[in-house]
């Protein structure tokens, strides 16, 4: 019954593989912005992630329930007699994509690159002592302490191949919106079920299947074209006008209409990303203000006026057509931290935003400048231009600047700005990612895109021992205090939570995920 059993798997295997076979196809996917690099290392962005999702791969990744699965790595586990020391087998037999084996060394490689001073992917292995290849399908990651949550930090970071970085010169991270070039910059070797057949920076990006991908799974889609397309309007008539099958980011005044088009369906869901603003926190003036000698931002009763002055729900219903969660908290609820409490937000109270900012001296307000990317987030600049209104009725008088993504990174990454937007994701699905960036002091391994200036010293030594802590129980009250503290002085603003809407020609089956990151690989067609 056995050997029946098994030729009746392997038969029902092969006519599956034929069939898609029969029905693969060319797959023109287009969103509203291009990647910022090729390098796996150099960018902690969704769209660069996404598209390189497609040719490299992690030692683990997560499903669309958000459950960790294997990947390169078929298994970890803390190692027996040493609680500081992760340890991971790495799947035999897999090559990149020019043909060279995957061996342990390449994934210690990547891990020591990935936490380089260059990378700003480094805060996910801040606690990381050493990382050694023990044989070629074993590494060993030595951490400062015990952590429960390792595992769970090498889900966004890619392997690349060791031999192919030393021998291109490009063993070290080179962000290009930052600090100059490289050859992983515009070229990719990865063991992804998808290698780049072409690529012309912001216009268009080809892909076609690896030649023997690991999985011995041939993919339908035979071919992507990925097409950044920026103006929303431009965008939808691709689609409607069958040039492109699927578009990543929906614009919201759009979604019922192609809802309801003939030959066209919606996938929505929530997205495990926060969008929120953040301003200058510290002393020293404002660049962008009329007030010359102090920071009003460095009032807490000033942030908390402008808390006061957002209407939230009018965001959500007006701006964002409904398709937003509004939150009081910077993280979303698939992320562990997250509760009911900490996601209530204030109501909008004019009148009470304005007498807090006569409180803090600010009768008449003040000027300031906010900066927000066009091209990033659902209906990004739209949010800004709501803010500026809301802020306008408590007498503070907003110019806004609107840029593209690559362009208003480097603002953060740099400490250029005193007011901006931004959205932050979770791969990790642990609030310690949160504070790890966006809390913790900006030293080199932590804060990297602390952009407020905010620095606490016995705050910083509570995120970190996040990563040591081996008692849940405790460190979920660190998280929690944390949260209280992040929340009660209004570190940041949060807006809502993103809600993803894909839209895709019927006759293609497509999973929506919680990281908004397609898995072309298993996309199928009736």
């Amino acid at each position: 019954m056995t050997g029946t059993l098994t030729k009746l798997t392997a038969a029902l295997l092969a006519t599956t593989l034929l069939i898609g076979a029969a029905q693969a196809e060319t797959l023109r996917w287009a969103r509203s912005s291009d990647a910022l690099t090729l390098d796996p290392h150099a960018q902690n962005d969704g769209v660069t992630s996404t598209l390189l999702n497609q040719v490299y791969e992690t030692l683990i990744w997560r499903d669309a329930a958000g459950a960790l699965q294997p990947r390169l790595a078929t298994e970890w586990a803390v190692k027996e007699g040493n609680p500081n020391v992760w340890v991971f087998k790495i799947r035999e037999g897999v090559k990149f994509s020019d043909g060279a084996d995957l061996t342990a060394e390449d994934v210690a490689f990547s891990i020591d690159r990935a936490r380089s001073e260059t990378s700003p992917l480094r805060q996910l292995h801040a606690d990381v002592v050493s990382v050694a290849a023990v044989d070629d399908h074993t590494v060993e990651v030595t951490l400062k302490g015990p952590s429960l949550i390792y595992p769970n930090n090498v889900t966004g970071t890619y392997i690349i191949d060791k031999g192919w970085a030393e021998t291109n010169h490009t063993a070290e991270v080179a962000d290009p919106t930052v600090n100059g070039d490289s050859y992983a910059v515009r070229h990719t070797n990865g063991t992804g079920p998808y290698v780049i057949k072409s690529r012309e920076e912001g216009v268009r990006t080809v892909l076609e299947p690896t030649a023997n991908h690991w999985s011995g799974v041939k993919p339908q889609v035979t071919e992507i074209v990925f097409t950044p397309i920026a103006d929303a309007a431009t965008r939808v008539a691709a689609l409607l006008s069958k040039e492109v099958d699927f578009v990543q980011d929906v614009p919201v005044q759009d979604i019922e209409r192609l809802a309801a088009s003939d030959g066209i369906k919606i996938e929505t869901g929530p997205e495990n990303r926060s969008i929120f603003f953040g301003y200058r926190l510290d002393e020293a003036p404002l660049k962008s203000s009329n007030i010359t000698d102090k920071n009003p931002l460095s009032d807490l009763r000033v942030r908390e006026a402008f808390d006061l002055a957002i209407n939230r729900d009018a965001i959500k219903q007006i701006v964002l057509r409904g398709n937003a969660i509004p939150t009081g908290i910077i993280v979303p609820p698939f992320v562990h931290g997250w509760t009911p409490e900490l996601d209530t937000y204030s109501k909008q109270d004019v009148a009470k935003a304005k007498a807090l900012l006569a409180e803090a001296g600010y009768p008449d307000g003040f000027t300031i400048t906010l900066d927000t990317p066009n091209n990033r987030y659902v209906n990004d600049e739209g949010i800004a231009q709501a803010v500026v209104g809301f802020l306008g009725q408590i007498g503070v008088k907003v110019t806004l600047v609107a840029r593209p993504f690559t362009q208003h990174t480097p603002l953060l990454v740099e400490q250029a700005t005193d007011f901006f937007l931004f959205g932050w994701g979770v791969p990790t699905f642990d609030s310690a990612y949160n504070f790890n960036d966006l809390i913790h002091t900006r030293d080199g391994s932590y804060g990297n895109y602390n952009a407020t200036g905010y620095s606490n010293a016995e705050v910083d030594a509570k995120i970190e021992s996040l990563g040591s802590e081996v008692d849940p129980a405790k460190r979920d009250a660190t998280i929690a205090d944390l949260w209280k503290l992040v929340k009660d002085q209004h570190l940041y603003l949060p807006v809502h939570n993103q809600v993803v809407a894909w839209a895709v020609r019927d006759g293609i089956n497509i999973e929506i995920q919680p990281d908004n990151s397609p898995k072309f690989g298993t996309v199928t067609f009736d």
